[in-house]
């Protein structure tokens, strides 16, 4: 088995450098934006055709939520156009495909975890354009997989976490919005059952929901955070409209994991387990 992974220098990427390693050692090859311009059309296919890869793992996407509601043109090209120019080819190549998306393809007004088969409606432009990404893959590459996915964390990148972290080791509180509610995601936990999927003998293309068990608001999460990490920062709960934004959010995400849990056997920890193994291993690493 030849994999690649594309957008292999963001949070998730990395987190599957590390448990593919582990689980096919040798068999990947990871793609940043340097290496791989998936919004060149000719450049994916050529890569595509020399690598004679069977499985591909497609990370990349612009996730910047606010920004997005201005750089629209370039956030539909990375999360439409590019994921296009890698389907066109999956057939011809017998290529499977596991692209990842997220929750915003909901509008957040359901009272109960949404299920893969509920419909969409996005409510904002990132949400929009990764819609119609997973409209374009899906088209282009039937059997594909997508795994959608939520409040995504690490110790890499950009996230929540360690915002949070940098703002209770310089700050005596912090505001956070207790209306938002949806599961946190560590991105290790994501990994593995990505890996699980692409590495299983069976494929069975569709749409897949994935997170760690329970449910919080960004405030717990922002909480819990603060006395795991040992901070004397105090969190204190508002409203959204107390912190207004470009890009709307939706006020409840949390997804129903019952497919992927059925279908490939996969175990999800509960988010604030993930959450102080996370933190341990940040720890373990100083």
């Amino acid at each position: 088995m030849k994999i690649l992974v594309c957008g292999a220098n963001g949070q998730l990427g990395r987190e599957l450098h590390n448990v593919l390693e582990r689980r096919c050692p040798g068999c990947t090859t990871y793609a940043g934006h340097e290496e791989l311009d998936l919004c060149d059309a000719a450049a994916v296919e050529r890569y595509l055709r020399e690598g004679d890869f069977s499985r591909l793992i497609n990370c990349a996407a612009y996730t910047d939520v606010e920004r997005a509601e201005e750089d629209k043109m370039e956030c539909a090209s990375a999360n439409i156009d590019a994921v296009a120019n890698i389907a066109r080819y999956a057939d011809e190549l017998g290529l499977r495909i596991l692209h990842v998306s997220t929750d915003y393809v909901f509008d957040g007004t359901s009272f109960r975890p949404y299920r893969e088969s509920d419909k969409v409606n996005p409510m904002s432009h990132y949400g929009t354009t990764k819609r119609k990404g997973e409209t374009a893959l899906l088209g282009l590459a039937p059997e594909s997989i997508v795994v959608r996915t939520g409040w995504l964390y690490s110790p890499y990148g950009r996230n929540f976490l360690l915002t949070m972290l940098r703002l209770g080791a310089s700050q005596k509180g912090v505001r956070v919005v207790s209306d938002q509610i949806g599961t946190p995601t560590y991105a290790a936990d994501l990994a593995e059952a990505i890996a699980t999927i692409v590495l299983s003998p069976q494929w069975i293309g569709g749409i897949y929901n994935f997170s760690n068990e329970g449910v919080c608001s960004w405030y717990d999460f922002a909480d819990a955070i603060m006395h795991a990490s040992g901070s004397d920062c105090r969190v204190e709960p508002i409203a959204s409209s107390d912190y207004p934004t470009q890009a709307a959010r939706p006020f409840y995400s949390v997804l129903d994991k019952s497919k992927i849990k059925a279908t490939f056997g996969i175990s999800i920890p509960h988010w604030h387990d993930a959450l102080l193994r996370c933190l341990e291993r940040m720890n373990s690493n100083q």
